[in-house]
């Protein structure tokens, strides 16, 4: 019994970093629109579209990676409340 805890608590602390490494990502891609959108204005119509897309894309990436930094403090110090987030 305390091997299979022990491997949930392995699994689900990977699972948290990897949704740490995505919000991350994301928003790493939304200061980088943000601060530079020239690249991207080829993609989309409008300029007023891009902007909102960016501070978007930079706070469901900041939400995620706080999100998933809080996932692994509660895999491994075994607390729910930290977990229930």
């Amino acid at each position: 019994p305390m091997a299979v805890l022990s491997c949930v608590k392995y699994l689900m602390f990977i699972f948290n970093v990897l949704v740490f490494a995505g919000g991350m990502c994301l928003a790493g891609v939304g200061a980088w629109v943000a601060a530079d959108p020239a690249g991207f204005q080829d993609i989309v119509a409008t300029k007023a579209v891009l902007r909102a897309g960016a501070y978007l894309l930079l706070a469901v990436g900041i939400a995620l990676a706080l999100l998933g930094f809080l996932g692994c403090c509660g895999a491994l110090r075994r607390s729910r409340p930290l977990l229930l987030v």
